[in-house]
């Protein structure tokens, strides 16, 4: 009876250990697009959480994306 008790507190460490790093992966993106008053961070942040619901291929760009600031005013086409 004594290990089946241990097992399910391990298994239950383990479970809201997983919670708790998928949690800090998915709000790292907009966190830091927050901190850093990116123009689109609540994109970012929509980005980071479906990135990484979506198995994860995606996440990375919507970290890259939080870290790259565009440019302050556009870009004229004239060349000046």
């Amino acid at each position: 009876m004594g290990i089946m008790v241990f097992s399910m507190i391990v298994l239950l460490t383990l479970l809201v250990t997983a919670l708790a790093i998928f949690v800090f992966l998915a709000r790292w993106p907009g966190q830091t697009a927050a901190a850093r008053n990116h123009p689109y961070a609540d994109a970012v942040t929509v980005a980071g959480w479906v990135g990484l619901l979506a198995g994860g291929v995606l996440w990375p760009l919507a970290l890259v994306w939080a870290y790259l600031t565009p440019p302050a005013e556009p870009l004229s086409g004239d060349g000046q």
